[in-house]
């Protein structure tokens, strides 16, 4: 497989919540008002240590959608969605962001822990509208 180079990234950050790789800040926070299968999901300008799979057009909720799911480069899993392009006029500002499921990542609130640096608090409940 070869080295596997990530991006450390400094500050207050969701990593993945499985193998703990960083993944994007808080402040590059667009929207948490996203909904997906699993329950609530961010909308990210910038999310890093990712893989970009194959596109698709998709239906969602607010029209259809050219995606790429997106994998965390240090494990493997699903993390959530790019958006490639979209079709309708008044969702344009999405393409070339991405979201993270909340189910999927660690952050304050996130599922298990929030990491600043290497500190992490276990226990921290569902704190939507903190950052």
């Amino acid at each position: 497989m070869g080295r596997l180079f990530l991006i450390n990234l400094e500050g207050k950050m969701y990593c993945c919540r499985h193998c703990h790789t960083h993944l994007a800040l808080s402040d590059d926070i667009v929207s948490k008002s996203f909904q997906c299968r699993h329950g609530k999901a961010y909308l990210f300008s910038n999310v890093v240590n990712m893989t970009v799979g194959k596109k698709e057009d998709r239906m969602m909720m607010t029209g259809l959608h050219t995606v790429a799911d997106i994998f965390c480069v240090g494990c493997g899993s699903s993390i959530g969605w790019t958006y490639e392009m979209a079709h309708e006029k008044s969702q344009k500002y999405k393409e070339g962001k991405s979201v993270l499921e909340r189910v999927k990542i660690s952050g304050p609130e996130g599922s298990s822990y929030w990491t600043n640096h290497q500190v992490q608090v276990a226990g921290i409940s569902d704190l939507d509208d903190i950052v």
